[in-house]
């Protein structure tokens, strides 16, 4: 018998794929306090039969769930399954979940990209279900809440492309190739930085404590796949082509992401208020804050919580606009997404689940 939320509801029945990771385990703790959601599997062919909480300690009376194996989850009962897996998981199995009407959420970039040559460039791998792909929509509720409410299949967006599209959208959205943008659009500038968690749970040496900390460099320069999903969006939003440089960085630190990004302000729009069009584009929306004039965010401002945080600058009045985004990458680059769009699929409150509060210090 499905238990019941408060006002007696039955509750979404959900079930993990590749619980054993950072995503994984952050779906976990999100989840397990969500008052709609309950937790009916969470498979590892690895960990089989193994208490969650014996893994992740911080579940210890919280999540009374084992591990178990993919062949024996009965995802197929479930009402949502996410995806927490390398590349090229969800798309194998996604066909018959959706015959037996359960909805998809991938935390992978199955369902990012629409061109399937583009993802199989990036990811090495053929596109097994183009068909799905082509309903699939991108999971940046802020941009496609409308479309998100009625989608069998979501493609959760990158931790990077988060920060980017946010910071960018509300210079580029509403103007066709025929209008005249706000910035230039072919010398856009995306220099970022990511926690060490960015790169998943797994033992390589580049992101071993000697190796990471203390450290801060550059990677993907030459070409990262995140790249492509950006442009994509951004060009959606624009109506036309867009020149995007974007620099990915790894950073001393667990978890958390700093985005800065670069547009030159084109002659026309100089009388433009830029805070003024930012706080208007995101005022009714509960998990992007525009932070006053002046300020600038921190990475251990939005820790733990679903909060991105952005600032706007002009410095000394020039042609340059500078934003600054900040987010935790394994909430709202990640997990903490992914339950946003759950909530929107099921017709729950967005922000159901997802009230914690930034962990600071």
């Amino acid at each position: 018998m499905a238990s019941r939320d408060e006002a007696g509801t039955a509750k979404i029945k959900v079930g993990i794929v590749g619980g054993t990771g950072y995503t994984g385990v952050e779906l976990l703790r999100l989840l397990s306090q969500h008052p709609h959601a309950e937790l009916r599997a969470i498979t590892s062919r690895k960990e089989d039969g193994l208490p969650v909480a014996d893994m992740y300690s911080n579940l210890r009376g919280v999540v009374d769930l084992k591990f178990s194996s993919p062949d024996n989850a009965k995802l197929e009962e479930c009402d949502v399954v996410f995806f927490a897996t390398p590349h090229g998981v969800a798309m194998a199995q996604a066909q018959a979940l959706l015959d037996a009407g359960v909805k998809i959420i991938d935390l992978a970039a199955d369902f990012r990209l629409q061109d399937t040559a583009v993802f199989e460039k990036w990811y090495k791998m053929p596109h097994t279900c183009p068909d799905i792909l082509e309903e699939s929509v991108y999971g940046l509720v802020e941009v496609n809440r409308d479309r998100i409410r009625n989608a069998r299949v979501v493609g959760n967006p990158g931790c990077y492309p988060t920060t980017v599209v946010l910071g960018l959208a509300p210079l580029l959205e509403g103007r066709g190739s025929d209008a005249k943008p706000l910035v230039d659009v072919q010398t856009l500038i995306a220099d970022c930085a990511s926690g060490v968690t960015g790169a998943g749970r797994k033992a390589e040496v580049h992101i071993l404590f000697s190796e990471a900390s203390d450290n801060f460099k550059a990677y993907g320069v030459g070409g990262h796949r995140h790249h492509p999903e950006i442009v994509e969006q951004l060009e959606k939003l624009h109506g036309g082509p867009v020149g995007l440089t974007f620099v990915p960085h790894l950073t001393p630190m667990i978890r958390g992401m700093h985005s800065t990004l670069y547009a030159r302000i084109q002659p026309e729009a100089r009388d433009v208020d830029f805070q003024a069009l930012f706080e208007k584009r995101y005022a009714d929306e509960p998990f992007v804050d525009v932070m006053p004039a002046g300020s600038t965010p921190e990475t251990r401002s939005v820790r733990a919580s679903n909060m991105v945080r952005i600032s706007v600058f002009r410095p000394n009045g020039g042609d340059q606009l500078v934003i600054l985004v900040v987010q935790d990458n394994l909430v709202k680059g990640a997990s903490g997404q992914a339950v946003q769009n759950m909530n929107l699929m099921f017709g729950l409150p967005e922000n159901a689940g997802l009230g914690h509060v930034a962990v600071l210090p």
